[in-house]
């Protein structure tokens, strides 16, 4: 597959050339819900032959590919943005062209949201990424990880979801999901974002 570069397509349907997946490192946080944006990223990694580097100056993994780069923060979600921004610096990359993959605890299980500006919700990983850059006009790309009652968990009850792994009943909706999310991303990649926002920003029947 050949990816755009970042050098054409209109502002409107920028290309990302940074992308990211957030989570937390180590055997602790694998395969927890609050980790899928990692899932995302290894799958993206996987399809497109590429191994990842840590990079112990930004304390992230990066794997390069044409016109740009994966990226995992190995700074646990609440300084992700320390990450992001230092290798944004470095690249001379721009927060349109930093497409960010994480979990939403408000959309259900096995539905993608991609939007190109937002607030942080309340996700940690965000507020982290929104303060480092100083803005919050980056592209997300948001996957559903919320209770199978339709109910948001508060307090304790938030941490023990998003910290928790997902259930063997949901397995084939989170496997069915994170290819869609890594198709969402290489979609970006190859025609821009206003592209995968068509295509992927509707309704998923499980």
């Amino acid at each position: 597959m050949t990816y755009n570069d970042g050098t054409h397509g209109s502002q409107a349907s920028p290309v990302p050339r940074l992308i990211i997946g957030l989570g937390n490192p180590g055997d602790t946080y694998r395969d927890t819900r609050h980790n899928i944006g990692f899932m995302v990223i290894d799958e993206l990694a996987q399809r497109l032959g590429l191994s990842f580097t840590t990079e112990k100056r930004w304390d992230c993994q990066l794997a390069k590919f044409a016109g740009g780069w994966l990226m995992k923060p190995l700074t646990f979600m609440n300084g992700s943005g320390d990450a992001i921004s230092a290798v944004s610096h470095f690249y001379k990359l721009s927060p349109a062209e930093t497409l960010v993959v994480f979990d939403d605890v408000d959309l259900p299980l096995g539905r993608l949201k991609m939007k190109l500006t937002g607030s942080a919700a309340g996700h940690n990983g965000l507020k982290s990424i929104i303060s480092r850059l100083g803005t919050d006009e980056f592209p997300r790309l948001k996957i559903g990880i919320a209770a199978t009652d339709g109910t948001r968990p508060a307090g304790d009850r938030m941490v023990g979801h998003v910290l928790g792994k997902f259930r063997a009943e949901e397995k084939s909706i989170v496997d069915s999901v994170i290819k869609r999310a890594a198709d969402a991303a290489s979609t970006a990649m190859k025609s821009g974002l206003a592209a995968a926002m068509n295509l992927f920003n509707r309704k998923e029947e499980n």
